[in-house]
């Protein structure tokens, strides 16, 4: 999340915009810092659906959790188009309020709304890979890394998808690595050196592109691209194999780690707001480099930190209890909706 978070700040400010200071000036050290700062957004999408498949392919979705979801989702999109309506910011119109309660208003390349829609599909992915071999699951992902990364990461190679599609890749990548658990996922050094290296690589084709006048952020410029899968996949294996043990801290956090994403990516107004009005990261463009290193990072944690808190207040003060109405009342009703036997 702090990834998604540090992209945001580069992408979604107008930093890294057509006529903004970064593509103006590629060649500065501020530009070059900023490039790799923001870099790693669609890395974290895939870091973030390989954490759900490696455990959600073992286990069942219910009701309770999906009610929990899209209570999450809803909560922030209501308030926060209210508090930017009242602020004058937000526009008031049936269209923009159909897509403020209903949150899957658009399945294209939203992420959330994507992720909502997956989430249903996961019992049937399950079935799919419980049906498969070995050597069938890994034909399979052979056929879709090819179809989807190999050759969409050709310039000239024209794809089309949506994250609904692409999350069932990765899915099909973390629940390999959980269901056939071969000694070369166990080699924590191999992996970590393979991370470092694709984060490098990437970096050099990211300052190589930009010298060339191309795309600079082609190759991680979606969840799809050769090094935003590599690097995602490394990582997920180098610290899988990490003999962190248990953590309260880094359980917490993780807790409150998507309301991060509902809050600060929540609509146009809230980006604007937050990366262009208060923070104003083009204004701090072309202060000198470590006191942009020192700002940029200290923006990025404090969004994340109170983000976060606020998403720890909304569990215990909400969640919690409609949760606990929930299963006196409707827990037995429904939760067999989601079985697919």
């Amino acid at each position: 999340m702090l990834m998604i978070v540090a992209h945001h700040y580069v992408v979604n400010s107008g930093l890294h915009s057509e006529y903004g200071p970064v593509l103006s000036n590629p060649g500065s050290a501020n530009s070059l810092y900023l490039m790799f700062l923001g870099a790693w957004g669609k890395t974290g999408i895939n870091c973030f659906l390989m954490i759900t498949g490696y455990f959600m392919c073992k286990s069942q979705i219910t009701v309770r959790k999906f009610v929990k979801l899209i209570c999450q989702v809803l909560f922030y999109n209501i308030v926060i188009y209210v508090v930017f309506l009242l602020a004058g910011q937000e526009t008031l119109s049936i269209r923009r309020i159909v897509s403020v309660v209903i949150p899957f208003w658009g399945i294209g390349n939203e992420f959330v709304s994507c992720y909502l829609i997956f989430y249903l599909t996961i019992p049937f992915w399950n079935i799919l890979i419980s049906n498969l071999t070995e050597r069938q699951h890994g034909l399979l992902l052979a056929l879709l890394l090819t179809c989807y990364t190999i050759l969409g990461s050709i310039p000239t190679f024209d794809l089309s998808f949506n994250y609904i599609t692409w999350f069932g890749v990765i899915y099909l990548i973390s629940s390999y690595i959980r269901i056939y658990p071969h000694q070369l996922f166990e080699r924590k050094n191999l992996w970590g050196w393979v991370t470092l290296g694709s984060v490098a690589i990437a970096y050099l084709s990211m300052v190589t592109m930009s010298r060339l006048s191309l795309t600079d952020y082609f190759f991680v410029a979606d969840s799809n691209k050769f090094f935003a899968v590599l690097t995602a996949v490394s990582s997920f294996l180098w610290f899988k194999n990490l003999n962190i043990g248990y953590s309260k801290a880094i359980n917490a956090l993780g807790a409150g780690s998507f309301g991060v994403l509902l809050i600060h990516a929540n609509s146009e107004a809230m980006i604007t707001w937050l990366w262009r009005d208060v923070v104003n990261c083009v204004g701090h463009y072309s202060i000198p480099l470590l006191e942009l290193i020192g700002f940029s990072v200290g923006v990025i944690l404090v969004v994340f930190i109170v983000c976060n808190l606020i998403d720890q207040l909304r569990i215990r003060l909400l969640e919690e209890p409609l949760l606990g109405w929930y299963d006196r009342k409707w827990s037995y009703r429904l939760e067999n909706l989601f079985k697919t036997e």
